[in-house]
Order: C-alpha cells, then structure tokens, then sequence
C-alpha cells in the first residue's frame, strides 16, 4: 500500500495574493462573485463594481437572483475600522440595499457587534454579514481563498436549507441548460466566446484594449444584450471610441447609445421572452445569434476605426 503524503495548510495574508484592495482583490472577487454565492448561500448576479455614492465608492453591487434585492458588498484587505463600518451605512441609503456582505480578513468585536444590532433590530428583509477571508496554500500549491461567514441573520441557516430544498440548484441548472443548448444550436458562438456555464450572463470580447465587451443576458422574462467596458474599467474610453460614431451605430442597431443605468451599459436591446417558458427558448437562441452577429457586423469596425463597410 503506497504511503500518503500530507502536507501542512498554511495561511497567507490577503495582500500576499492581491497587492491593491480596489485594483487586485475587488475585480478578482467580481469575477469569482460565485464562491462568495457559496459562502452566504445567495445565488449572487454582479451588477457593478466601484459604485459611486456621494464622494465614495462602493466595492461590488449584486443582485440576489432568489428575490431580486439589491446586494451591497463591502471589502476590505486590513482589519475593520469604523470608517468602513460608516461607509456601509451610506451605501445602505445611497444605493436602496437590502442585505450588506462585508468582508475582511479581522473583524474587531466592536464591529462584530454592531453587525448583530443590525440583524436583530433592522426591519424584517434586511440582513447583514461578516465574512471573514482567508487565503491558504499547502506547500508551493496555488492560493485558495476561503470565506468564513462569522455574523449573518438569526435563523439564516434555516431559510436557506429551507429554500435548497425547495428549490434546489434550479436556477443555475437553468441558466446551463440554456447556454448548453444555444451552443449545440450554434457552435460558432462558442469561438466568440460564450461560455457553457451557470451564469445568467456571457460576454463576447469586441475589442481588448481598451476592453470592450458584448454582454449577453438570460432573465426570467426577458432577455438582452448591451455594450460595456471590461470589469473595473472606467466607461469613459468605451464612449470615446463609441461617440463620434453615435449616429452610425444608433442607426445600424436601433437603440439609443447611452451610457444608461447603474453600471454604464451602451447600446442595450431587449428580447421579450425568458427562461420561464421553455418553449420560448429557441426563439430567444435565434434572436440572441442574429443580434450578436449584428452587433459584430457593425462593432468591430467601428471600435478599429474603419467605418467604409458599416456606412454603405
């Protein structure tokens, strides 16, 4: 019998993986928003990232996809402090949020305890976390980063082995089974970079820098697709390139330039159906293809400065 090995678990500190807390650790959790999904045990849709409110900045907004409330998530890469703890309740007003999920690698009590005042004396709907991060590795293996939620709701556990068992993982199985079958319907579309994935959205590259991407979007009711810039990038130099081409574009897509909503999104169009009838969806797959093969057609030129094809 071969003789098994173990290795120590060791933990690092935070900026060890991530240097800078808004430019390193808030684009890599907005991009990995599914393990914290695990972790407070919400099925998380990332909604925008560096969210301004008076002369701050929120980290990450998301959308709790089981209840449609907004998500404000706060993180830090030092030990709480106070200012933070002011922050949140600013963005709480500021941005409508329903539940607060605020991260660090050391909570003090003091704040572990204002967390609880929250979660036992705020009005019902409103709910409160503190999660610890951690980040291990065993010997020279890769970092793994670690959420270890400390406070949450009173009977949190509960609701949601409640709503597990309800529901399962329907809603991502949906959210896969769609994209699954889009791409059996049109392979090309996964070398343009949509992925067979669990997520509500997928992203199509246009240009790579600055990045400019085609987010493509499956909802309950409708669909969509809108123009943005790439994670944590300012949509300032989207609308340089997109501007001076405002007329063309709009004309060639139908729809109104932007920037519009919380996140800066360009160009959007919407599909009136969704994933709550099944029946729906190979329609909704062939408006998707054709409009991303529009938004190609026109976009890709465009963003290289050569308009001569999309003008004729």
């Amino acid at each position: 019998m071969t003789e098994v090995t173990f290795g120590r678990l060791t933990d690092l500190l935070p900026r060890e993986a991530w240097r800078h807390e808004s430019l390193s650790f808030t684009p890599w959790l907005a991009a990995n928003i599914d393990q914290l999904s695990d972790a407070v045990g919400m099925t998380l849709e990332l909604t925008g990232t560096e969210m301004a409110v008076e002369t701050f900045a929120a980290d990450l907004l998301a959308r709790n996809a089981d209840d449609g409330t907004v998500v404000l998530v706060e993180n830090q890469l030092e030990r709480t402090d106070h200012t933070h703890l002011g922050q949140i309740m600013t963005y709480l007003a500021g941005l409508e949020a329903q539940t607060v999920v605020w991260i660090a690698p050391e909570f003090r009590e003091p704040h572990l305890s204002a967390i609880r005042w929250l979660n036992q004396h705020t009005a019902d709907g409103f709910s409160f976390f503190a999660v610890r991060l951690r980040v291990v590795r065993i010997g020279d293996s890769p970092y793994a980063p670690i959420f270890e939620v400390v406070e949450k709701p009173n009977d949190w556990e509960r609701e949601v082995k409640q709503r597990v068992s309800q529901e399962g993982n329907a809603y991502y199985d949906i959210k896969q089974s769609f994209w699954h079958r889009l791409l059996q319907r049109y392979p090309e579309l996964a070398l343009a970079g949509v992925k067979d994935w669990r997520y509500a959205n997928n992203y199509i590259t246009l240009r790579d820098a600055p990045m400019v991407q085609l987010s493509i979007w499956f909802g309950k009711s409708k669909s969509g697709v809108y123009v943005r810039s790439g994670w944590n990038e300012p949509s300032g130099p989207v609308s340089e390139l997109l501007l001076p081409h405002q007329d063309l574009v709009e004309a060639r897509l139908s729809t109104r330039l932007g920037p519009s909503g919380r996140d800066d999104h360009f160009l959007p169009r919407t599909f009136s159906k969704g994933h709550e009838h099944e029946a729906d969806w190979p329609a909704i797959m062939d408006w998707i293809n054709s409009t991303v093969r529009e938004y190609q057609a026109v976009l890709v030129p465009v963003l290289r400065g050569d308009t001569s094809d999309v003008e004729r």
